[in-house]
């Protein structure tokens, strides 16, 4: 039947999206030429998903038949086409061609859901789960990288490869949300039919009813949620669990179709109802709110204030890609006023203004912002310095004056280019800034050919990162730099993030709008709020949820900037993490554009490094897999996460219905991604893998260790107060403060693992060690220090840093002592602070200073020298408590003594071990260097002293 020739027809259609090699035509007439096979074929799917006639004994009968009917056929091509149509229908785990509906009885488009992980080479990285859409007006498809993923739907224009497209933008997406619950997600569809002299309202009208065509689909194919109940679609066979989770956003070309999308769930009664489609009427508009620019401007006052300028008062040069009437490209641009817009192009134009007046050109940039498709054709000519202009991309060619030729850094002679040429020319500009608000790939790696890029309408205009002569790179639009381009560009020494930390803002505030809904939708349900009580508690809440979006971009960048400061020590380390990620989360360095292990290893010895992309991808595939692994723990259940979820949502909510927090559907996903951002952004990229190996902890054990470590020394204050001199002290002295901050989480988590019963109690732990730690941290900052740490404090002053901050980060090294330090004071039932008091002189009496710094000094070039560095510094911290214990027990006879009297009694008792601890610490401190040898014998000597007296 028609039916059924739609079926075979749309599986070919997906087997040139998926890239086979022969033609749509071929494979048509493959099909043709074999027509028992092709009944077979249609026997097979109707074995699989009719309702009626569903069983998998039919299921094996048939598909064995039509295997032995292709061994007869007598080409290869239509031996493996054949084959092919075979794996694909075993692939698909659903589809909505029994589904009924209209006069006509059936859907208007075909629904092949597939399980991509089942189809033999697939392109990578391969989706979790697939949705392929067919029509003759309209095909698309829908690529997810796990059960609980969100991304926007595009109006493609690439309609032999669309599928190509939206995988990069998956993958893209999907290395983005890790700051989010849902993992990546990217639909995108064609329209076939398009009016070929219709009007531009007729080519809209016919996108919207593919759109609509596209998203009933989709649907049509997915779960729904009634009375908390998982309610599968009417006349489907699933091959698959439940998978009720379907959420889009807008893309290119559907920037105002979320109302059209959320009228479908709506109207089908989809349980996530205008929580569907992000957006829209009772949503947050992002072009109103600037959030995508906004949090892309966070990468930008980062990556300028590590050179030391603060964009907000200094002016710097720039040029973009995009106009002031979009979103991303508009906002940012608004963002300081002290720009200098030298030039920028859109498809339509190309603008440039050698000399620009900053105020004058930020009021018209605004100007045109706030009028309704605005071009660069609008800007007002008497405000364009000598020299420049606006010039039509239509134009054969452009002259070049000669403050274009000063500005643009080209050579003299130069005196027209073609708009292509003159485009090229702005993107290779000697300026500070170069902005992307647009669409498409303008930049490469000289290595890559530009069919690699997959860009073609921007072919002509594309660069070479190694020939950019701009200072720093913001991607507030999506894949403006390839990955590989991002690299080559950092390694020069550019500064660049990736789209994915840059514009990561947009999905985030699209996810809090719709975990809002999903939340606000149970009051509703309940009846203690009105639609319009919901929708104007949403607004209300719209700048506190930018807030916290905004939070996360300084995060991230905080926490890349950590990452790239520690990098060149760490080359090995990172290729440990590599590997665990390529064995526990699927990372294809391939993919990803990482090194191999034999060009990490050329880069140690050339004292070389990760870049700052090639870290944002490890930090991306870090979250993302301790988010899975802690969403399947009980600790996103556990109590002491409660302040996770409290910050997520704004306080509005909070006050208003507290209630609604503990029932909300993605509790458990929403605490374990908050969870897992906040361990890999204040403990690190490699923290938890290495720590995994060291004490064999899982990663629920480590992430309750590291709150209770942040809560014990009350390390979150700290990095907030550190936050609090941006633009007041260097960036790389904030950085050296965080990294302060990171070292003693990480060592106290360590300490926490390897001393206290595992699964940590964590409210337990933290109120025997908390109180008692706080307050020795803040009477040791204002004791005399050992040499070293008034040296730190001493280079922390001068650098700016608040007296009372630089104390206590001062300490923070040796402050890890103090859980061992309590320990005694427990052990001992001494009162802490005498404990601590005679600490220090033990410390001061055997030069113990000497032996930490000695300790810490030690090489970490590879992986086991890191181990057994970490063994000594905490056997070091160890034998220190053990001796302040022993100091205390021997000589017990009279607690009135003070510590000096305390230690020189105790030295008298026993000075023989004394005098033999000594002699070994002299002797190793007149050698010529100090390794792990050395080191290990003076700790051996200490605990000699400690156990023998």
């Amino acid at each position: 039947t028609w039916r059924d020739i739609i079926v075979l027809r749309g599986y070919a259609r997906y087997m040139i999206q998926i890239g086979v090699k022969y033609s749509y035509a071929y494979l048509i007439d493959t099909l043709n030429h074999n027509p028992e096979i092709a009944r077979s074929l249609v026997e097979l799917f109707r074995a699989r998903f009719d309702p009626d006639a569903h069983s998998d004994e039919a299921v094996a009968k048939v598909e064995d038949d039509t295997l032995l009917q292709i061994d007869q056929v007598a080409s290869l091509d239509a031996d493996t086409i054949l084959r092919r149509f075979v794996a694909l229908i075993g692939a698909t785990t659903r589809t909505n061609h029994w589904q009924r509906t209209g006069p006509a009885g059936i859907r208007p488009a075909l629904a092949l859901k597939l399980d991509p992980t089942s189809i033999p080479d697939l392109p990578r990285p391969v989706p979790r789960a697939e949705i392929f859409v067919y029509s003759p007006r309209t095909e698309g498809v829908h690529l997810r990288s796990g059960p609980v993923a969100r991304g926007g739907l595009r109006w493609s224009d690439r309609m032999e490869d669309f599928r190509t497209e939206i995988l990069g933008l998956m993958k893209a997406q999907t290395v983005k949300n890790s700051v989010i619950v849902p993992v990546g997600a990217k639909g995108g569809f064609v329209a076939r039919q398009l009016p070929t002299t219709g009007s531009r309202g007729d080519i809209a009208a016919e996108v919207v009813s593919c759109y609509r065509m596209f998203v009933n689909a989709l649907l049509d194919v997915t779960d729904n949620v009634v009375d908390g109940e998982t309610v599968p679609p009417t006349f489907t066979v699933r091959h698959d669990g439940d998978d009720p989770y379907l959420v889009v956003a807008a893309d290119k070309g559907t920037a105002s179709f979320s109302d059209i999308a959320n009228g479908i769930a709506v109207d089908r009664d989809f349980w996530l109802a205008d929580a569907f489609a992000s957006g829209g009427s009772d949503g947050y508009d992002h072009k109103a709110l600037g959030i995508t620019a906004r949090g892309a401007w966070v990468s930008v006052e980062r990556h300028f204030r590590e050179m030391g300028i603060d964009v907000a008062a200094a002016e710097f040069t720039a040029v973009g890609v995009g106009d002031m009437s979009g979103d991303v490209f508009g906002n940012g641009m608004l963002r300081s006023r002290m720009i200098r817009l030298i030039a920028a192009f859109d498809h339509r134009h190309v603008f440039v203004d050698p000399d620009p007046d900053v105020e004058r050109a930020f009021v018209e940039r605004q100007r045109l912002y706030d009028l309704p498709r605005s071009s660069w054709d609008d800007y007002d000519r008497d405000l364009i310095s000598d020299g420049g202009g606006v010039f039509s991309r239509q134009a054969k060619s452009v002259e070049v004056s000669d403050p274009m030729r000063k500005v643009l850094g080209l050579p003299d002679g130069v005196d027209r280019l073609t708009p292509d040429a003159l485009i090229q020319a702005v993107l290779l500009a000697p300026v500070d800034l170069l902005w992307n608000g647009g669409i498409g790939t303008y930049v490469k790696a000289s290595f890559e050919t530009d069919s690699e890029i997959g860009d073609r309408a921007n072919d002509n205009v594309r660069v070479d990162a190694s020939d950019l002569r701009c200072r720093v790179i913001a991607e507030g639009g999506n894949l403006g730099v390839s990955q590989p381009g991002r690299i080559e560009f950092a390694a020069l020494g550019g500064r660049v993030n990736t789209d994915a930390i840059d514009n990561s803002a947009g999905v985030d505030c699209s996810d809090h709008e719709v975990n809002l809904k999903i939340l606000l939708a149970i009051g509703e349900h309940d009846g203690d709020l009105t639609r319009k009580q919901r929708n104007r508690m949403l607004e209300s809440m719209a700048d506190a949820v930018c807030d916290n979006v905004l939070d996360n971009n300084y995060s991230q960048n905080e926490s890349l900037s950590a990452a790239l400061a520690q990098a060149p020590g760490m080359v090995r380390v990172h290729k440990r993490v590599m590997s665990w990620l390529e064995r526990e989360a699927s990372l294809d360095r391939a993919v990803e554009a990482l090194p191999s292990d034999a060009e990490l290893e050329r880069r140690w010895q050339d004292g070389k490094s990760l870049t700052r992309p090639e870290l944002a991808v490890l930090l991306a595939y870090t979250k993302n897999l301790l988010s899975e692994r802690l969403i399947d723990s009980d600790l996103s259940t556990d109590p002491v996460c409660a302040p996770f979820i409290g910050s997520y949502f704004p306080e509005t909510v909070r006050q208003a219905h507290p209630e609604l927090l503990d029932v909300h559907p993605l509790r458990g996903e929403l605490t374990a991604t908050l969870v897992a951002n906040n361990l890999v952004n204040r403990g690190g990229i490699s923290m938890t893998p290495r720590l995994m190996e060291e004490t064999s902890a899982t990663e629920a054990d480590i992430a309750r260790a590291h709150i209770a470590a942040t809560r014990i020394f009350g390390l979150e204050e700290l990095w907030l107060e550190v936050r609090t001199l941006d633009n007041e002290v260097a960036a790389n002295t904030q950085t050296e403060l965080n990294l302060a901050i990171r070292r003693l989480g990480e060592r106290a988590t360590r300490w926490l693992l390897r001393n206290e019963p595992q699964p940590l109690k964590v409210a337990e732990v933290v109120d025997r060690y908390g109180d008692a730690v706080r307050a020795l941290h803040a009477r040791t900052a204002m004791m005399d220090q050992p040499e070293d740490i008034r040296a730190q404090f001493d280079r922390f002053m001068a650098a700016g840093v608040p007296d009372d901050l630089a104390r206590r980060a001062s300490i923070l090294g040796p402050s890890f002592g103090f859980l061992d330090l309590l320990t005694v004071a427990e052990r001992t039932g001494i009162d802490s602070d005498a404990v601590a008091a005679l600490h220090s002189v033990v410390e001061d009496t055997f030069d113990l200073a000497w032996l930490r710094e000695c300790v810490i000094a030690l090489p970490r070039d590879d992986h086991w020298e890191t181990m057994a560095r970490s063994a000594l510094r905490d056997q070091y911290f160890g034998e220190h408590a053990l001796l302040t214990a022993a100091v205390l027990e021997g000589t017990s006879d009279d607690d009135e003594l003070a510590p000096e009297l305390r230690v020189e009694r105790w030295l008298r008792r026993h000075s023989v071990a004394v005098e033999r601890c000594r002699r070994t610490f002299a002797d190793i401190k007149g050698s010529d260097s100090h390794d792990l040898a050395h080191s290990s014998v003076a700790l051996r000597a200490l605990s000699q002293l400690t156990h023998s007296v």
